[in-house]
């Protein structure tokens, strides 16, 4: 794998109270759990939960880091991505696809960059694409005779699973339509003869390992505008026919109005031309999907429309979302729809200013999470403009980082579902700088069975140790648990051998 950079994670605190049961009686008869040796619970909904008492749900924002993919190239202006860097586990490099703007009249396309570190990053001549008079340059040219929009190759995952190694990475092809195609080293790429998927020009693709599923999402029209729809793969040929699953709602049209006042009435970010209350409205422009801990997590991004264009589109901006799923065909939004990742300032440099598009999936580095995306200065591109106009950004979150359950001054407890231990050893995720967490298990009828010693400070990965009792010997029992923490936040829980 590749290095990480050590980051200490001072988060951005969205306070929610959880909607869960309160008060309720521990013992009563909930649906039994299967937790799996290693996959962590997280608190997303009530899933793994029977009870909890004064712990507030908390959504965290991942830390920005700014632009680590920028254009650096005479003729580049813009650079986008609709796709997660790829770790290749033999050459021992992350691969990443961009979608690239030039300067030059009809030149645009997919180029590809890579890194070691996920940080610093290079633009190999690849020698496949003629323009300018050389070809020089990173563009990937599946046909050299095609161009843009043709020629786009937006989407890409690596597959370190199947056993043709000549088929290790796989993409999609086309801007409008995706047309499945594999490469044994992502750079050098040929046509599936299976039949188009069909989309309109956002789409995002993921690769879910512990499933063996390939999922993809695929514009389409909406009750509110844009839209996507879901088709599933086992083998990356015969795809599942797409369906609806992610909308914008009443809400949002609601909320969007208040989100565009605001923006409006905020000096520090860069404005719209556009504007007309008339025309504000918000729909879904892509949706990132992955698979983290046995869950599906989903990262919509939200364009706001301020206003109408003079050659029909609109001018407006992006907000993207936290939603999560257990069967990828009900969602729910996380944090009340407030902002997972939003604009940065204008004046400072920045390139994710209004329009940013999600990564189809983070990169775990050691104990954090690393989301790349795309951050543009415009949507409309005002006079005086920038010629650098759009990049490839970082942010990063604490592994597991996305909910908390937090208890203040007051401790307060999360009793779980019962369910049939397993594991030798109990981990928690938690953050006890200033106070603690510790642990309870108790059998069917309320007989306490282990106890364990506190755990404090901040430990992405911290064991419990055992005043009575010990977890390693409760194989096989059906028991429950009772954590107890006070001026905390706690992100996960899981058992290991």
């Amino acid at each position: 794998m590749c290095a990480s950079v050590t980051t200490t994670n001072i988060l951005f605190l969205m306070g929610l109270i959880l909607a869960l049961p309160q008060d309720k009686n521990p013992l009563g008869d909930e649906q039994e759990l299967n937790i799996s040796v290693g996959q962590r619970q997280l608190f997303f909904d009530n899933y793994c939960i029977a009870e909890i008492k004064n712990l507030r749900q908390t959504m965290h924002q991942p830390i920005k880091k700014g632009a680590v993919v920028k254009p650096t190239r005479p003729w580049e202006i813009s650079l986008q991505t609709r796709c997660a860097p790829a770790c290749d586990e033999n050459e021992k490099i992350y691969k990443l696809w961009l979608i690239t703007s030039t300067c030059l009249p009809d030149v645009a396309g997919t180029t590809y960059v890579e890194s070691k570190d996920g940080i610093h990053w290079t633009k190999p001549n690849l020698h496949q694409y003629d323009f300018d008079g050389s070809n020089g340059n990173n563009f990937i040219s599946l046909d050299p005779k095609s161009s843009w929009p043709e020629n786009a190759i937006e989407n890409v995952v690596y597959d370190p699973d199947d056993a043709n190694p000549n088929r290790r990475y796989k993409g999609f092809l086309g801007c409008y339509g995706r047309q499945p195609i594999v490469s044994p080293d992502g750079i050098h790429w040929e046509r599936l003869e299976v039949p188009e998927i069909p989309s309109q020009d956002e789409s995002n693709l993921c690769y879910d390992r512990l499933n063996r599923i390939f999922i993809a999402t695929l514009k389409m029209n909406g009750p509110f505008g844009r839209s996507h729809a879901l088709s599933t793969s086992k083998d990356f040929e015969h795809w599942t026919e797409p369906e609806l699953i992610f909308h914008a709602d009443e809400e949002d049209q609601e909320r969007a109005k208040i989100n565009i006042v605001d923006r409006l009435a905020n000096t520090n970010l860069q404005q719209p031309i556009y504007n007309d209350p008339a025309d504000y409205n918000a729909d879904i422009y892509n949706l990132g999907i992955f698979q983290y801990e046995g869950i599906y997590i989903g990262l919509p991004a939200v364009y706001h429309s301020t206003g109408k264009l003079p050659e029909g589109n609109t001018d407006g901006f992006h907000l993207i979302q936290l939603a999560f799923s257990r069967d990828l065909r009900i969602w729910k939004r996380v944090g009340d729809r407030q902002t997972f990742i939003g604009p940065s300032p204008v004046g400072q440099g920045y390139f994710d200013t209004t329009q940013l598009l999600p990564p189809s999936a983070p990169i775990v580095q050691d104990n954090e999470l690393w989301f790349y995306y795309t951050g543009l200065k415009y949507r409309t591109t005002p006079e005086n403009a920038d010629p650098e106009r759009g990049a490839i950004c970082l942010a990063v979150l604490r592994r597991d980082g996305f909910i908390s359950l937090d208890a203040g001054e007051n401790s307060g407890c999360l009793i779980s579902k019962p369910f049939v231990a397993d594991g030798t050893k109990l981990c928690v995720n938690i953050d006890a700088t200033i106070g603690y967490i510790e642990v309870e298990v108790f059998d069917e009828g309320g007989r306490t069975l282990a106890v364990s010693e506190p755990i404090q400070g901040d430990h992405i990965r911290a064991l419990f140790k055992w005043k009575t009792g010990n977890w390693g010997d409760l194989k096989n029992k059906k028991v429950r648990f009772k954590f107890t923490l006070r001026q905390a936040a706690f992100y996960s829980f899981w058992l290991e051998e």
